[in-house]
């Protein structure tokens, strides 16, 4: 057993099971569905294919972040027990969340001065959050202490890519990032958006592709581009997707077709409910290490 705790927030859209096989410990965040609240707890509280077509059906959600005194109260037993933390936010970019989490760090360091706590900034979402979190997870199996792991996350996080896309534009509009307008002649043209994480953590559209058959061959095109090692590319690769599994389970044989070399078989996991209450169903997000992001 290490001597600290290696944390992270539910919206890395990993499974339960998988986060206590690797023992990364998560906070959850919170959501609303047509006015009742929920946990964001992995889709323990409610199935994720129940909580999409209820968003399907007209359901209206919401969210909300972790604030200081849950993070206190998440933290506080680790402490008491003698242990560390290193706990990777939710990025900034989407959330506010880390700021709650620097608060409790704050006012629980003046209780446990001989503790350290490691807040660090993901600027990762979804299970491109969980393959930087598995990737700690490794590290800190082979013994890396704590403050070396800490500087690795800060180091290392923007090489993990993602690129994603979405062939309902209805809870894009509904959200603001994409236009009514723009969602109408989307909609009428069959269009596309394919979208990545920026280096500050936040949701760039960066191009409108017609055809989901044509953004999903485009979707691997961006990996070739840019992911580690090329064609000789060795580590994990990520899929999510929010009720369309089909559709993630095109990309990923493509993927592992294109790199036999990669490190297992694509793991194709559900956009979880924070997540997905502003992407709503149908959209497939392809996580893999590459080219550091820059823009």
């Amino acid at each position: 057993m290490t001597d600290y705790i290696l944390s992270c927030c539910s919206t890395v859209d990993l499974t339960k099971e998988h986060l206590d096989s690797r023992d990364i410990k998560y906070a959850c965040f919170h959501y609303e569905l047509d006015g009742k609240q929920y946990l964001d707890d992995l889709g323990q509280s409610m199935p994720l294919p129940d909580f999409y077509k209820a968003m399907a059906d007209g359901a209206m959600t919401k969210t909300s972040q972790i604030n200081a005194e849950e993070y206190e109260a998440y933290f506080r037993p680790f402490l008491e027990q003698g242990r560390d933390v290193i706990h990777l936010t939710l990025s900034s970019g989407i959330s506010g969340t880390i700021n709650s989490a620097n608060i409790a760090r704050d006012e629980l360091l003046e209780e446990f001065p001989d503790r350290k706590i490691y807040i660090i900034d993901s600027l990762a979402a979804s299970s491109g959050y969980g393959l930087l979190m598995d990737k700690l997870a490794d590290l800190r199996d082979d013994g890396m202490d704590i403050d070396d792991l800490a500087a690795w996350a800060e180091e290392h996080r923007l090489e993990v890519n993602h690129w994603f896309f979405s062939s309902d534009l209805t809870f894009f509009i509904r959200g603001g990032r994409v236009s009514k307008a723009a969602g109408f002649i989307g909609g009428v043209l069959n269009i596309c958006p394919l979208l990545n994480v920026s280096n500050k953590g936040e949701l760039i559209v960066r191009d409108k592709i017609r055809t989901k058959k044509k953004v999903i061959k485009e979707s691997l095109v961006k990996m070739q581009q840019l992911c580690k090692d090329g064609a000789d590319y060795s580590e994990k690769v990520y899929i999510s997707h929010s009720a369309c599994y089909e559709d993630a389970k095109a990309l990923a044989e493509l993927v592992e077709a294109a790199f036999p070399k990669m490190k297992g078989k694509v793991l194709i996991n559900d956009i979880g409910t924070t997540i997905g209450s502003h992407t709503g169903p149908g959209t497939v997000a392809l996580y893999f290490w590459g080219k550091k992001r820059v823009d």
